[in-house]
């Protein structure tokens, strides 16, 4: 065959051909090298810290070959916590196109994940069931139970992203943004670091470092870090960075708004839940003047000059509710005041974080609920959670009651891993400084031994019944605490065991926090159906959490298990009505977070025998009564001005909590629907209508 080149057209033009040849395969070299190099460039191996309350928990490992990534990562606190195995490969371009992880969630859910794209199909397992997308343009896939380097991979192709922005799969759209330029470290181990937050996976954006090499350093927030592998003494400044950004965030949030102004507000035609009638008042006008309420005036009453008016259309003003179970932070604080949870009742947390945000609060740079702490305090273990002050020791444990008593704390709680002999000078030191002492069951203890310890009060209702089905020696530090409940459906609850317990709790008046939505989700989640607990809101959230939300928490092997939790959250609410008709105070906390999640605790409450009107006066004026608080849990003139107005009749259907159109905190107002789109949340109900004379 006849060279091409042999015309004599084609041999002037031989010489621009060859090079326009040289160029194209220089090109296709060069993409060739940078597409190796979105992996090539990555160390082989990397390993990671994980820091909880300045302790070392566990580890994230990291081996690389080529554009195949495998993770180890493990961590352990307070005798629980996940263990993940993973496998990705990834494109030219940094975007998984398989994923594998393996292993269990923080508290012994199994994890078997799965996803896969071809560069238009995509198919994927998770928790929830299968899914597949197709798609002509990249998607990045957000992992239900992955580790944290996950970030780390999805920021490198967010980094080359138009806008630094994504569509994400299975659904939603993810954004990086860039925070500041910082360096860490000290001489040959100096970096120069830049800060970014990742939005669109949950409500809140997540914080993350990466080096000037753009490889991952640490994820960060105020209460865990991962962090890279040598730099550990760093932990302290990367959490208050993370706290910096949180604040910066919601200080944002409050200036934006929280609604405060000068003259006094008029909220007309509105009925008053009055938890000492249990019954609505007829229409009337609320007057706020500062934090305060001023007077209760007639429906139509006139109003006075420079008065703010809110038409409250019929609706009903519900006093703030009480979260008894909280570990308060700048990520749920304002949730909580939007569903009108005005008071939290902290029950353990990192001692200098929450004095920051307490101060934050009340000074009025955040919002949030009124704070009230309990001083936790821990034995050290190999299980002890890293909250509040660890000890080793009686006489350490009664220094840090000391401690927490000079500090102004309202009470005392006990946890895990401190050994139960030592429970009875505790409680005697506390009382002594007129401080209450509640907590969890000591492992190789049992209820009956902390209630004659003197104990006020019993946190976890689980904590109450474990002590009727364990054996001797069983140590509830770990998860055990929670998977021994299989054996509560055997149980007689007129046995002599359970009824000298109950019998103690009467004589001795102590109260009972059971914490029951946590038990609920514990017990009757599963995968692939919506938890019970979200369903009245959860279609107003973001795709993420309604994908979360049919992720089971604990592990179900079998029918014989499945069986087992349903029935021992059965005998949960039975052993729970049984302490309601022996005049054993109920408290309802969450451990949860609270906001949704204490609206959920008390429409449980209906199970034990309560009416909708008990559940409005025990959320809110039985616990202000309870923590000596007279300054709220009612809506009367000089009453401090916590309450929410919701549009129906609560004290008809409990539900009607769940959609709050204002919330009063201390007078300065919030309407959820302007706040909730900032988190993803479709707001419930619309904005009354406020004029401003």
């Amino acid at each position: 065959m006849p060279s091409l080149f042999k015309t004599p057209t084609l041999q002037k033009l031989k010489p621009y051909y060859l090079l326009f040849v040289l160029l194209l395969a220089t090109h296709a070299c060069k993409k060739n090298s940078e597409e190796k190099s979105s992996s090539a460039s990555l160390p082989e191996k990397e390993s990671f810290t994980v820091i909880r309350g300045g302790n070392v928990v566990g580890h994230l490992k990291v081996d690389r070959t080529g554009d195949t990534v495998a993770i180890d990562y493990d961590y352990k606190d307070n005798g629980r916590g996940p263990t993940i195995k993973e496998t990705l490969v990834v494109d030219a371009a940094g975007y998984p196109v398989q994923w594998d992880i393996e292993g269990n969630t923080t508290f012994g859910n199994s994890i078997d994940e799965h996803f896969k794209w071809d560069g238009k199909n995509a198919s994927w397992k998770d928790a929830t069931g299968d899914g597949n997308a197709t798609s002509d343009k990249p998607s990045f896939y957000v992992n239900q139970s992955g580790s944290p380097y996950s970030l780390f991979i999805t920021a490198r192709v967010l980094l080359n992203a138009k806008d630094n922005t994504v569509q994400a799969l299975p659904a939603g759209q993810l954004k990086l943004t860039e925070m500041e330029s910082i360096e860490t470290g000290a001489d040959s181990l100096k970096l120069k670091l830049k800060t970014y937050a990742l939005s669109g996976i949950d409500l809140d954006p997540t914080y993350f470092i990466m080096d000037e090499n753009d490889h991952f350093f640490a994820l960060i927030s105020p209460k865990f870090i991962l962090i890279r592998e040598g730099y550990e003494g760093e932990e302290k400044g990367m959490r208050m960075l993370a706290e910096k950004y949180s604040a910066a965030r919601m200080e944002g949030l409050q200036k934006k708004f929280a609604h405060t102004y000068n003259g006094n507000i008029r909220i007309r035609n509105v009925k008053i839940f009055d938890p000492k009638t249990l019954a609505l008042t007829d229409l009337v006008s609320v007057v706020v003047k500062g934090d305060k309420i001023a007077r209760i005036d007639a429906a139509d009453a006139e109003g006075e000059a420079n008065e703010v008016e809110i038409d409250g259309e019929g609706g009903t003003l519900v006093p703030g509710l009480y979260d008894m179970h909280g570990h308060v932070g700048e990520d749920d604080a304002l949730m909580n005041v939007l569903a009108g949870v005005t008071t939290i009742r902290d029950m353990g947390n990192n001692n200098e974080v929450l004095d920051s945000l307490v101060q934050k609060i009340k000074s009025g740079v955040l919002a949030g609920p009124n704070i009230t702490r309990l001083g936790f305090i821990e034995g050290k273990s190999p299980f002890n959670s890293n909250n509040g002050i660890l000890v080793a020791s009686e006489e350490e444990a009664l220094a840090a009651v000391q401690t927490y008593a000079d500090k102004g704390f309202y009470g005392i709680k006990l946890y895990n891993s401190m050994d139960g002999k030592w429970a009875p000078a505790i409680v005697k030191k506390a009382h002594a400084l007129n401080m209450p002492v509640t907590g969890h069951v000591p492992a190789f203890s049992n209820a009956n031994d902390m209630l004659m310890a003197g104990y006020d009060e019993m946190t976890h209702i689980n904590q109450t019944m474990l002590g009727w089905v364990l054996e001797p020696g069983e140590d509830t530090r770990t998860l055990l605490r929670l998977t021994a409940l299989q054996r509560l459906p055997d149980l007689d609850l007129n046995s002599a065991p359970v009824q000298k317990t109950l019998d103690l709790m009467v004589k001795n008046k102590v109260t009972m926090d059971p914490t029951l939505a946590i038990h609920e989700l514990l017990l009757l989640s599963r995968n692939g159906k919506t938890q019970a607990r979200t369903l009245d809101y959860i279609d107003h959230m973001p795709a993420s959490v309604q994908r979360d939300a049919k992720m089971a928490m604990a592990s179900i092997a079998n029918d014989t298990e499945d069986k087992a939790y349903r029935g021992a959250y059965d005998k949960i609410v039975e052993a729970l009505k049984m302490m309601k008709e022996r005049g054993i105070l109920i408290l309802p906390g969450t451990d949860l977070g609270g906001a949704f999640n204490l609206h959920r605790e008390l429409e449980l409450y209906q199970q034990l025998g309560y009416t909708p009107a008990e559940l409005l006066k025990l959320g809110s004026f039985d616990m202000a009564q309870y923590l000596g608080h007279t300054d709220r849990g009612a809506i009367e003139p000089g009453m401090l001005a916590d309450f929410f107005l919701v549009p129906n009749d609560p004290t008809k259907d409990i539900k009607a909590i769940k959609t709050i159109s204002l919330v009063s905190r201390g007078g300065v107002l919030y309407f959820p629907s302007e706040v909730y789109p900032e988190f993803g949340i479709n707001p419930f109900v619309k904005k009354p209508v406020v004029k401003e004379n």
